[in-house]
C-alpha cells in the first residue's frame, strides 16, 4: 500500500455535524448546501491507508457507522443507497486506553475488536525521560531545516530543565 494514498483524519478536529460527510461522502441534495456529489476520505484512500487519529473522540453513533465500514469494507454516501467497496488498511490512535474506555462503555467493544489487530503502546514522555533530550534536539534540527536556519547550540542546563518537565501533551507538546 506504500504507493497508494495515506489519509490522516483527526477525528477530534472535524465538526461532528460534518464528520459523516467528510468520512463517507455525500450525494447532491443530501443536505442543505450539498450542491454536488463528493466522495469522502474513505473513498479517497482506496487501496491505501486510513489513519484515524484521536479515534476516542468519536460519538457512539459515529463509532457504529465506522464499525460498519471497517467490518463490511464498504461505505454508503449520505443521500445514497449504493454501497461502495473499500480496500483500505485502518490504523487508529488514541491518547486513552481504549480497552479501559470500552469496559466503561465509552468506546464500542465491537469496534475495538475489529481495529485491535496489533496494539502498540507508546509510553508517555514522563515514563521515558531519558529520551526527551534526544527528541528535543531532533525536533530543533528538523525545525532548523524547515525554516532554513542554523540550529542553535542547546546548553546542557536547558536539556536538564526540559527533561524535568512532565510534558502531559507528550511529543506534540515538546
Amino acid at each position: 500500500r506504500s504507493d497508494k494514498p495515506f489519509v490522516a483524519i483527526n477525528c477530534a478536529a472535524l465538526p461532528s455535524d460534518l464528520l459523516e460527510s467528510e468520512l463517507f461522502g455525500h450525494e447532491a441534495g443530501a443536505f442543505a448546501g450539498a450542491v454536488r456529489a463528493r466522495y469522502g476520505k474513505f473513498e479517497h484512500a482506496r487501496g491505501g491507508t486510513i489513519f484515524l487519529d484521536e479515534i476516542d473522540s468519536l460519538s457512539q453513533p459515529m463509532q457504529a457507522k465506522l464499525l460498519h465500514a471497517v467490518q463490511n469494507r464498504e461505505v454508503t454516501r449520505l443521500g445514497s443507497n449504493d454501497a461502495i467497496a473499500l480496500d483500505v488498511r485502518f490504523i487508529a490512535a488514541s491518547k486513552y486506553d481504549l480497552e479501559t474506555r470500552s469496559q466503561k462503555g465509552e468506546f464500542r467493544s465491537d469496534l475495538l475488536y475489529r481495529l485491535n489487530v496489533v496494539t502498540l503502546r507508546l509510553p508517555n514522555l514522563s515514563e521515558r525521560r531519558e529520551d526527551i533530550p534526544r527528541l528535543f534536539v531532533q525536533l530543533v534540527e528538523e525545525a532548523s531545516i524547515r525554516y532554513k536556519k542554523t540550529a542553535p547550540a542547546i546548553p546542557g542546563a536547558v536539556l536538564n530543565q526540559i527533561s524535568a518537565r512532565d510534558w502531559p501533551g507528550n511529543v506534540r507538546e515538546l
